[in-house]
């Protein structure tokens, strides 16, 4: 959860056409990780690591060591990864087993992902970021875990991220929780990195895993991606499983991919989403007989600035941004999606009558507080949980929230649903587009537990309320830190919007390393 106050093609088919951007692709940096592996982790992509595999230039296990030695030196600096999985070598040696044996699973296979720890991992404590949770690993893997380990890949261990998702107090402090402390941003120490996917988004800008999974119920996965620098794609309601995830609206909530460029993105969701093909037979991630991009050229892509801007570097990086769009071949014309001040003040209400609804149904499956009046009591009993911000106004507000069942509250979801679709829907059809485009944030604020949050940012509500798909990719920086674009098109068309997506990231080719800054002066456009 990202945005809410109380104010209110195949996805492999998508990555193999955007491989062939990407065969040398982000721009250079001395800060490079590079390692024995004979591969730059900053740039490398899943289809270059399996051809080296699949070549026995390189192993999972390998690689699996250089990740874990990686969040070992640079993971101190940002506190990303909460803890490490100690069978990931063994895992990487049964991947290694695999490619030996021409039983290859797919392209996940043998790559090293993190997960954010909201989504129940088997045998590895899965907190939410609470206390409540710690040290209780659930029994079973959620299914977007399941389908992971079925797809061949190394789970690396757990991220951190924002508290429940975000959606416990109403200034928080994004990145914070009670379980892991804060999440810095790597391109500058003293910033935020976004929530609530923090620690995946700041993992992946670090290089200390090839792929992470995020959750988002607004903002929650795209934001941390354009704070951080990186690619995060919020799926289509109901393409990925909310099986085994701690949530905040059945509504709304949806597990992401992230990564640092979108094939990776793509080829994660084409191992996670429901039609995911069985692994038997898969190419294994070869790109020899696919076309070529799709390209920008003819795209029309309405530029939404957003009210109010989120400032004059932001709105300029956006005019470059469109003119290097516009010089692609891309029609891109400006837009404002209708009914955005009726969603501001419908949403927050509407979730609350769900959260209470849904955390009270997933805490009865673990081992700790039974409901929310529980976990209410337990916050105010354990001072660890108050020692960045100690408020938990939403929890108390959601108890006494309308009941789901209540008439009340099925006019207002239903008002939002109609509503958020068609500030897409008609918005698109008017301008005959084929996505929507916008900042996903402006750039990071400064960490502050006493203030909270500097932040309420529009943009991934309409995806986000409507279960439309969103994806952020690196437009630029504004002086030492990142931003993205959000990019949203109509329901369902995730593989559309990942290969615009990927020719995007291919013309605007912004994503540069982080240098772990401490901090910086007043920052100004380059």
């Amino acid at each position: 959860m990202r945005n809410v106050r109380k104010k209110g093609v195949t996805a492999l088919g998508v990555v193999l056409i955007a491989t062939s951007l990407l065969g040398s692709t982000p721009s250079e940096s001395a800060a490079r990780p590079h390692t024995p592996l004979g591969v730059d982790l900053d740039t490398v992509t899943i289809p270059q690591l399996q051809a080296r595999m699949a070549k026995g230039a390189l192993t999972s296990s390998a690689l699996t060591a250089a990740y874990l030695q990686r969040i070992r030196t640079i993971d101190p600096k940002i506190h990303a990864v909460l803890r490490t999985d100690p069978t990931a070598l063994r895992q990487a040696a049964a991947s290694d087993a695999r490619h030996r044996h021409g039983a290859v699973r797919g392209p996940l296979d043998g790559i090293p992902v993190l997960i954010k720890d909201n989504v129940n991992t088997r045998g590895l404590s899965s907190t939410a970021g609470s206390l409540a949770l710690a040290g209780k690993p659930p029994a079973t893997d959620a299914e977007v875990v399941t389908r992971l380990r079925k797809a061949g890949a190394v789970v690396l261990g757990k991220t951190n991220l924002s508290e429940w998702a975000n959606f416990r107090a109403e200034k928080p402090t994004s990145g914070w929780s009670a379980v892991g402390g804060q999440t810095h941003n790597p391109y500058v120490l003293d910033r935020n990195p976004c929530g609530s996917s923090s620690g995946s988004a700041a993992a992946l800008a670090a290089s200390l895993a090839q792929v992470a999974i995020g959750t988002e119920t607004d903002g929650s996965v795209v934001c941390p991606a354009g704070m951080n620098g990186v690619v995060g794609h919020k799926p289509s309601l109901g393409l990925v499983s909310q099986d085994g995830i701690a949530p905040i609206s059945a509504e709304q909530d949806t597990a992401g991919p992230m990564a640092r460029n979108v094939t990776d993105t793509a080829l994660t969701l084409s191992a996670i989403r429901h039609d995911a093909p069985a692994p038997s037979g898969s190419t294994g991630g070869r790109t020899d007989a696919l076309p070529g991009p799709a390209g920008l050229h003819g795209k029309r892509i309405g530029l939404w600035r957003l009210p109010p801007p989120l400032g004059s570097d932001v709105d300029a990086l956006m005019t470059r941004t469109a003119k290097k769009l516009r010089a692609a071949g891309a029609h891109v014309v400006e837009v404002t999606p209708p009914y955005q001040k009726r969603l501001a003040e419908l949403e927050f209400p509407a979730l609350l009558s769900e959260f209470h609804r849904d955390i009270d149904a997933y805490l009865s499956t673990r081992d700790g507080p039974q409901d929310l009046a529980a976990l209410i009591d337990f916050n105010r009993t354990h001072p660890q949980e108050q020692t960045c911000f100690a408020g938990q106004e939403l929890f108390e507000q959601a108890l006494t929230a309308p009941s789901t069942t209540d008439p009340k509250y099925r006019a207002m979801r239903a008002e939002l649903k109609d509503l958020s679709r068609r500030s897409i829907d008609e918005t698109m059809t008017a301008h005959h587009l084929d996505a929507i485009a916008s900042p996903t944030s402006p750039p990071a604020w400064t960490t502050d537990c006493a203030r909270g949050d500097n932040d309420v940012i529009p943009s991934s509500t309409p995806a986000a309320v409507s279960g439309y798909p969103s994806l952020s990719v690196p437009a630029g920086f504004v002086g030492e830190l990142p931003v993205g674009i959000l990019l949203m098109a109509g329901n369902h068309q995730d593989d559309n919007l990942l290969s615009l997506g990927a020719s995007v990231e291919s013309r605007l080719a912004a994503w540069r390393a982080p240098h772990y800054l401490p901090t910086v002066g007043t920052h100004t456009t380059p």
